[in-house]
């Protein structure tokens, strides 16, 4: 048998999304930030197109811990 594939409501990706970037340095979180610009910019992003710009988002409102 095959293993299951899960979705997940976008609520469940973002509290996983900020527990990533709680885990991640400064330079790490800017890293992100300019890829996922850079993808959302180019538009090279479209199986899911909505969720880069929440992500995104997401990304610059993180606290600094």
């Amino acid at each position: 048998m095959l293993g299951a594939v899960g979705f997940q409501s976008e609520e469940v990706q973002l509290r996983k999304l900020r527990e990533r970037l709680r885990l991640m340095s400064d330079e790490e979180l800017v890293r992100l930030g300019r890829s996922v610009r850079n993808l959302v910019r180019a538009k090279r992003v479209s199986a899911t197109p909505d969720s880069w710009p929440a992500q995104l988002e997401a990304a610059r409102r993180h606290p600094k811990v």
